[in-house]
């Protein structure tokens, strides 16, 4: 079954390098084995890769044992819409790439926060003047 994004729109692919997602494909995409709801797909921040640490969520260190390589600012990655909506409390969330969150996260976080802080681009740029 496809998954949207809240833009209602087809789920699209949020990072590949490295690979995320709950079911390391790619995308946001969230089933019933993902509890967490790794829904958001953000942009790393140096804030936002220190505010998870901080709460015990360490993004930026490798874990060979889990393939994971660490994230660093500029990587694309799935996480927790709990976690980012702490992090939006705070005030240092992480962009938003809109076409590639799911649908889902708007079980935890509301449309406007998350359109605050998109980064999408739109098919016309035009459309920015």
């Amino acid at each position: 079954m496809p998954q949207h994004n809240v833009n209602g729109g087809d789920l699209e692919p949020c990072g590949t390098d490295p690979v995320t997602g709950f079911y390391r494909d790619g995308t946001c995409a969230c089933g019933p084995d993902d509890v967490g709801l790794h829904a958001v797909c953000t942009v790393m921040t140096t804030e936002f890769l220190e505010l998870q640490r901080s709460i015990g969520n360490d993004l930026s260190t490798p874990r060979p044992e889990w393939h994971f390589p660490g994230l660093a600012p500029g990587d694309r990655w799935c996480v927790v819409a709990e976690r980012w909506l702490e992090a939006h409390d705070a005030g240092v969330s992480a962009p938003v790439v809109l076409a590639a969150t799911s649908e889902r996260a708007l079980e935890i976080i509301a449309l406007d926060q998350l359109r605050e802080q998109s980064v999408d681009v739109p098919e016309d740029p035009r459309s920015l003047e």
